[in-house]
């Protein structure tokens, strides 16, 4: 069963370097999301807030 993600939860630090890292290795958003257990939008909003580039589907 998928898990839905319904309330909004803050960005730790590790969260925050695990991002940077997936991103600099060209991970696409839905893998991101899938692994830091957070909505698409919610990756690529905190990716932008970032200045970090995320790799096209």
């Amino acid at each position: 069963m998928v898990e839905t993600v319904t309330e909004e939860r803050p960005w730790t630090l590790e969260n925050v370097r695990e991002l940077q890292e997936l991103a600099g290795a060209k991970v696409p958003a839905s893998l991101i999301a899938m692994r830091l257990r957070r909505s698409q939008s919610d990756v690529r909003a905190k990716a932008s807030e970032l200045g970090l580039s995320l790799s096209a589907e």
